[in-house]
């Protein structure tokens, strides 16, 4: 259940509509210095991007934030900061996978299809590698077991430079959210909704004759509908002249 929920949001950020603030190609042109530093201090990058993608507060932790079956399992919100170093250390691939998700999931961030080619082949060549090392093993040739090596050393260079590039891609995304790139552009204030006012004419009615602005005046009859007669206006004279009919009072009636 728990990895269909992954598979699902991992199927979700594809449909993302933001992008990051730099592609992986263009992250060591956009930071130098910081890249080179995430290349040979990984891990004390990867803790110090994790504290700052909860905002230095560290009582929101989760271990690999909550992407990882063991997550919220290792007595984290004991001792935060020893669970993160740990995780840096010893799962270092995921606690950069894990800033990642953390991140796109709040800024609704897609990874573009050049990211998604780069991490594509740094996975696949580890692979190869891996499948390289099992042969030379089995068979025993030392050609074969000095081919595996040196791919082996290639695939490490190429997954150490695309973690340098993806902590250098956090790390600048943000910087954009702390608003170091200067004041981003704000989406336009709504117009102030007109108020209606009384010197403003009445919507023309539909179907019913328009009334009055102002209550009847005191004393006049209502104005006579189309079609129908007045009822009750003016008012008969009291009493009626054909009062009393014949024959009332009867004789002998008192007076």
């Amino acid at each position: 259940m728990a990895s269909q929920e992954h598979l699902d949001k991992m199927q979700l950020r594809q449909n993302y509509r933001n992008l990051w603030h730099t592609d992986l190609m263009n992250t060591i042109r956009a930071d130098t210095p910081y890249c080179c530093f995430a290349l040979w201090c990984a891990p004390c990058v990867s803790y110090l991007l994790r504290k700052r993608a909860l905002y230095n507060d560290m009582s929101r932790y989760v271990c690999c934030a909550g992407y990882m079956p063991c997550s919220g399992r290792c007595g984290e919100s004991k001792c935060p900061e020893l669970c993160l170093a740990t995780e840096v250390f010893c799962c270092f691939g995921n606690s950069v996978a894990s800033t990642r998700f953390l991140l796109q999931d709040e800024f609704n961030i897609q990874t573009t299809q050049c990211d998604n080619c780069i991490i594509g082949f740094m996975f696949c060549l580890q692979q190869i590698a891996c499948i390289f090392s099992i042969v030379a093993m089995i068979v025993g040739s030392d050609e074969i077991q000095e081919a595996s090596q040196l791919l082996s050393c290639f695939a490490d260079m190429v997954y150490c430079t695309v973690c340098a590039c993806m902590q250098t891609q956090h790390k600048i995304e943000m910087d954009k959210r702390d608003g170091k790139f200067g004041p981003q552009p704000v989406m336009a204030v709504p117009p102030v909704q007109q108020m209606s006012r009384i010197d403003q004419p009445f919507p023309p009615s539909v179907g019913y004759q328009p009334q009055q602005a102002f209550g009847q005046p005191y004393g006049y009859p209502p104005p006579q509908a189309q079609g129908y007669p007045a009822a009750g206006y003016p008012p008969p004279a009291y009493p009626p002249s054909n009062y009393p009919p014949p024959g009332h009072p009867p004789s002998g009636y008192p007076k």
